[in-house]
């Protein structure tokens, strides 16, 4: 055994710290945790061990555990008041704000489920989500409902700015013990939107169980790589390494709609004791600077273009930067490069640089990598979680040996209950033993690091963002001027991936990008649509079969 299987079996194994059994979950033997919590509510009540430390932070807004623990009692008391109870959906549609955290706690301390709008939906991808999930109420702040097109969404709603206070006076008083909905571990939570490749956002739900289980095992694999690294790369000097701080400070810059900001950031924090800084308006490198400098900042998620931005702002070196400890990835790999501009700038968090491998649909980490490891393998996600099975497989739906690219397929306990109201996409994904496909094509190496093929898959990812093409084709081909077009997408520096769209005019029409752009505007989210176009005479290459050869498009 090598160090780190050591370091795993002493975690895990009887009395270890992470202790795992066997269960049976939906059906399928599954490791779980031997001592953990059983719904979210429970780890709204533990908060209590944290009791006046700051917890949420919004400009003056400023709110601690206890404070927090107050808020979601009233808050899920007033939704009871309202009729809305187990199974309901309550709808989020806001910015990142305390409000948006405490709403999510309380209806899921109901029983309730959440669905998580994406802050940057239009009208019509708003319509879509109230029709498909059809909520018992939306709450929502009023920029986005005004830049949604609408005052108001056609389900009962609460405006945050205008209701919230009068909303919260209807349960004030009200404490959690009082609360006595049953809640089963595989009750679901919450519906996370991801785009699919039928042009149409797709919920995917996930259980009581899969949040705690991400935080736990996140705990867990992240307790292997330090113990590891420490037995493997002891202090050159002998002597011990630094004390972590005494509050972790995360700067709350991923949406709470995101796996990121809702699962990594809000519920990793409350079970360490962690808080969290939010801000307003659209992302500014300065404004952000100033946040880290004055709130002491110690982690943030540098998705997308968020890192550069912050790195490359001519007044970086202005501010003080020391307070970040730990800088992490996900949502899309980063370069080699952008690793390391991000050790440069940040050298008290070089040792941590790290990056996640998951997504809405497997809800917890499938992989990770960080500390020496991510130097020497930085184009790999790390080795599988433990908890987790992976395999890639190939079009026959059997295992492939190392080193073979195929489709990245994975299970454990914590795997999304299924796609809301859509069991045909869920059938297509998640087989009779719960194996789900992650949609990603990949390998493994012969020591078990699983490297990911971001340009074998049609999905483009801009600034952390999933973009199916399909949706932005749809909308295009519906032009009238337009006869076929494709959509791909081309490398960015920053934003990881820009959307790029082929377009083949109908014979004798002319239309030119600035008018296809705003076509696509009218019900598109703003990060879907295409900056770099070109405008083909000729018909798209396509195979025997009739699909585009996108390839000889970018060849």
């Amino acid at each position: 055994m090598g160090v780190r299987d050591d370091v795993i079996q002493e975690l895990t194994g009887p009395e270890g710290l992470f202790e795992l059994t066997t269960e049976e979950v939906l059906g399928q033997p599954a490791a779980v945790f031997a001592s953990r919590m059983r719904s979210l509510r429970e780890m709204v009540a533990n908060t209590a061990n944290f009791g006046d430390r700051e917890f949420l932070v919004l400009e003056d807004q400023r709110h601690t555990f206890n404070d927090f623990i107050a808020q979601v009692a009233a808050a899920a008391t007033a939704l009871q008041q309202r009729g809305i109870g187990h199974g309901d959906r309550v709808a989020i549609f806001a910015a990142n704000c305390p409000e948006w955290v405490v709403s999510f706690f309380a209806a899921t301390s109901i029983g309730t489920i959440v669905s998580a709008y994406n802050g940057w939906w239009t009208a019509d991808e708003v319509d879509y989500a109230t029709t498909l999930g059809a909520p018992a109420l939306v709450i929502a702040d009023r920029p986005r409902l005004e830049r949604s097109g609408k005052g108001e969404t056609d389900a009962p709603c609460l405006v945050i700015e205008d209701d919230w206070a009068e909303f919260m006076d209807a349960g004030a008083g009200a404490a959690l013990d009082d609360i006595d909905v049953p809640l089963a571990e595989d009750d679901p939570a919450v519906i996370l939107f991801t785009s699919g490749t039928t042009g149409r956002p797709k919920g995917a739900m996930a259980s009581h169980r899969g949040l705690i289980g991400f935080v736990q095992s996140t705990m867990m694999n992240g307790a292997v790589r330090v113990f590891t690294e420490k037995r493997t790369n002891p202090p050159a000097d002998g002597g011990t390494a630094p004390s972590p701080p005494t509050q972790s400070v995360t700067l709350g810059t991923s949406p709470l709609f995101h796996v990121s900001g809702l699962y990594g950031t809000a519920l990793i924090s409350m079970v360490t004791g962690g808080k969290i800084v939010y801000r307003r308006g659209r992302f500014d490198p300065e404004a952000v600077l100033q946040l880290i400098q004055d709130e002491g900042v110690t982690t943030f998620a540098a998705l997308g273009s968020i890192g550069p931005r912050i790195v490359n702002h001519p007044r970086f070196g202005e501010f003080d930067t020391s307070s970040v400890v730990n800088v992490g990835f996900g949502g899309a790999p980063a370069s080699p490069a952008v690793q390391d501009l991000m050790r440069q700038a940040f050298p008290n968090a070089a040792p941590s640089v790290g990056m996640g491998y998951g997504s809405s649909e497997s809800v917890a980490v499938i992989a990770g990598i960080g500390g020496a490891e991510y130097r020497e393998r930085p184009t790999s996600c790390g080795q599988v979680a433990i908890g987790f099975e992976a395999e890639v497989r190939g079009p026959d739906g059997q295992a492939l040996p190392t080193g073979q690219e195929g489709d990245i397929w994975c299970r454990s306990a914590y795997t999304m209950l299924e796609y809301w109201n859509d069991p045909e996409a869920t059938a297509a994904t998640i087989d009779e033993d719960r194996w789900l496909n992650t949609g990603d094509i990949g390998c493994f190496d012969d020591d078990g690091y699983l490297y990911i093929n971001s340009r074998a898959r049609d999905m483009i990812l801009r600034n952390a963002e999933n973009i199916y093409p399909i949706e932005i084709e749809y909308r295009l081909d519906a032009h009238p001027s337009v006869s076929e077009s494709a959509v791909y997408g081309v490398e960015h520096p920053e934003m990881g991936q820009e959307v790029k769209a082929v377009v083949v005019p109908t014979h004798g029409a002319a239309v030119n990008p600035e008018d296809l752009a705003q076509w696509c505007q009218e019900v598109l989210a703003p990060y879907k649509i295409p900056t770099l176009w070109e405008i083909r005479p000729d018909p798209l290459p396509r195979n025997a079969a009739g699909k585009v050869v996108k390839r000889e498009l970018y060849a």
